[in-house]
């Protein structure tokens, strides 16, 4: 059989005659061992440099045959993985990939694995990442998903994410066992010597079939997105209700007028629903970048990846008024960064992270009083390092805020065990990096930020409806500072005054050389106790900080309290001190997680103030005592 091309994209999906291994070869266990070094194995994802040679930034489809050998043992774990907690011996997964080129190759394998174990494989080539997962969870035959992606890293990088019907990657709890099942599959030459075979022992008739049908299964996986979508702009299950809210808010896009930029940098993205649906509740929509894999600039959507995005929305905005945001995704598109075009300063300018989460909350939260709705009970549930500008925000609306440790896993379960015991969570995610979960979705989605934003701007006071911002206003006692002609400059001004260390600056790592991350909690404690008597008198008469608490975050659990006993395990999660002026209230924080495979300390601080200095300050004292606590 020749390689068989994908119609929509023209690049090649393989040659199902074309064996993973050459039939005389032997790949031995030193080099799986010296390729898997490398690879980073956490809840979050599995991923390495894949690319032939070891250039981060190349481009070739090309991997060595033992890195094929750790694509055909993630095939061989997930496998085991679905079977076991589905019970069925022949499950049905879904398999995509992002947009990097080596996601191909390592899909052959997987596929051919997957097929000799039993699987059913939806292969849906390249798709976004929320698409994927939305599609697992609605598709009544998937039992689970496996993605092949390194996010945001370079793209020569590769790896995995695997999850099961929840929509949302495995959690801690999961992916430890699984980890261990990788590294003990991967460690002896007759298991490698098996997977070879495996992998060589599908038949080139159900591979092909795999490739042929993969089509169908994206149509399926557009459409399911696209209902899901409808599902969580509107916040309501009930079809009647949702045609009503899209028609009312298309006819406030389509009376005001709504431009947006979207900048894909031939991500995944470019594949998916975006420019369809938002053109279909009238947004226009500037695509640039929009061809798979047309990635001119780096994939981490932060700082200077954003200039041209910056750049075409001041053009755009130069002929029509109404482009107002624009959007960059990562690779595989769970994650984005907004800018905005600012109309007090003339330009367009990039939204910091704890901003867009900021306002998306605001939105969401909004939303539930939006034509005269109660809510109820309402929760935020977000990670630890999220300001606490949203527990302001929340206290607006009477709704409480619960923090969980860093992993977006995390979150998402504390949302779900808040929701058994009868608060409404709208809206979750990780404020650190803007990503905000809006339910019933259990991943983050750009497109929903760019939605939630869209239906603050949008759905306006009319008659006597208050809109979103004007509820805002209401719950927040600013309507000196509403406006019927509010931009989102406006907005941005009427969010609670913080100041948060960017968790995408330098000073936001922190080297160490301890390894023992418990060790080095209870020598801050230590320090920190020393610290403080030397430093209250000048804290109070300088910022008014006057007492402290500590707390301690591991998975959905949040503990106060000083001390060994409030940690357990690698004592791996997050740490703050929390800090309190004269009356009680917070007025900052200082936080530190170490990173589970490599010697850093990610540290942040989350001031309530507009003072840059204070904030300054603080993390100067905070990173000292780390150093002071890593050399104890």
């Amino acid at each position: 059989m020749a390689t068989i091309i994908d119609s929509v994209t023209g690049f090649a999906l393989g040659n199902p005659d074309q064996l993973p291994f050459a039939t005389t070869e032997t790949v031995s266990l030193a080099d799986v061992q010296e390729a898997l070094k490398p690879m980073i194995l956490s809840a979050s994802g599995w991923r390495k440099v894949f690319a032939l040679g070891g250039d981060e930034e190349s481009t070739t489809a090309e991997i060595s045959p033992a890195d094929t050998v750790l694509s055909a043992a993630m095939g061989k774990v997930f496998a085991d993985f679905v079977k076991e907690k589905t019970g069925k011996s022949n499950p049905e997964v879904v398999l995509a990939q992002d947009s990097r080129h080596t996601g191909t190759t390592i899909a052959d394998t997987m596929i051919r694995v997957l097929l000799a174990e039993g699987c059913t494989v939806q292969y849906l080539f390249i798709s976004a990442a929320p698409e994927t997962f939305c599609y697992t969870k609605m598709d009544s035959k998937a039992d689970g998903f496996a993605y092949i992606s390194a996010s945001h890293n370079p793209i020569g990088h590769n790896g995995a994410k695997f999850g099961l019907k929840t929509g949302g990657v495995i959690d801690g709890s999961q992916a430890a066992p699984l980890i261990e099942k990788y590294k003990a599959v991967l460690g002896s030459q007759e298991s490698i010597d098996s997977l070879v075979a495996t992998a060589n022992s599908a038949e080139p008739l159900a591979v092909k079939s795999v490739y042929d049908t993969s089509l169908n299964y994206r149509k399926a996986a557009l459409a399911a997105y696209t209902a899901f979508t409808n599902e969580i702009i509107s916040g309501t299950t009930d079809l009647a209700e949702q045609q009503a809210f899209l028609a009312n808010l298309k006819s406030k896009i389509e009376k005001n007028g709504f431009g947006i930029v979207a900048e894909f940098n031939g991500s995944a993205r470019v594949l998916t629903i975006d420019s369809d649906y938002l053109n279909s509740i009238g947004v226009k929509v500037k695509r640039v970048n929009d061809k798979a894999r047309e990635i001119t600039h780096r994939i981490v959507p932060e700082g200077r990846s954003l200039n041209l995005c910056k750049e075409v929305l001041e053009n755009e905005y130069k002929t029509d008024s109404t482009f107002a945001l624009g959007f960059v995704p990562d690779n595989d598109g769970d994650r984005g960064n907004v800018v905005f075009y600012n109309t007090d300063l003339g330009e367009a300018e990039i939204i910091e992270a704890q901003t867009v989460f900021a306002i998306s909350v605001l939105a969401e939260l909004a939303s539930l009083y939006y034509n005269g709705k109660e809510p109820g009970k309402v929760a935020v549930c977000v990670n630890g390092p999220t300001s606490m500008r949203i527990d302001e925000i929340s206290q607006c609306f009477g709704a409480q805020t619960f923090r969980a440790e860093v992993g977006e896993a995390n979150v998402v379960n504390l949302a779900t065990l808040k929701r058994e015991e009868g608060y409404t969570v709208r809206i979750l995610g990780e404020g650190s990096n803007g990503g905000n979960i809006t339910h019933p979705a259990a991943v983050r989605d750009p497109l929903n930020t760019i939605s939630a934003i869209m239906k603050l701007l949008m759905l306006t006071s009319e008659g006597s409806v208050p809109g979103l911002f004007e509820i805002w206003c209401q719950k927040s006692n600013q309507m000196e500072k509403y406006k019927s002609d509010f931009t989102l400059a406006d907005v941005i001004k009427t969010l609670p005054a913080y100041i948060t260390t960017s968790a995408y600056e330098d000073r936001a790592l922190f080297i160490i050389t301890s390894t023992n991350h418990g060790t080095l909690k209870t020598n801050y404690e230590t320090v920190f106790a020393q610290e403080w008597e030397h430093r209250k008198a000048e804290l109070a008469s300088k910022y008014d900080i006057t007492s402290w608490i500590e707390h301690n975050l591991e998975g959905t659990k949040e503990v106060e309290g000083v001390g060994p006993q409030t940690r357990t395990g690698k004592c791996s999660g997050g740490f703050k001190i929390v800090l309190k002026d004269s009356a009680g209230k917070n007025s900052a924080y200082m936080w530190m997680r170490g990173s589970g495979t490599e010697p850093v300390f990610r540290v942040l601080v989350d001031s309530k103030s507009f003072d840059a200095e204070k904030e300054a300050y603080l993390l100067d004292w905070h990173t000292s005592i780390i150093r002071k606590a890593d050399l104890m």
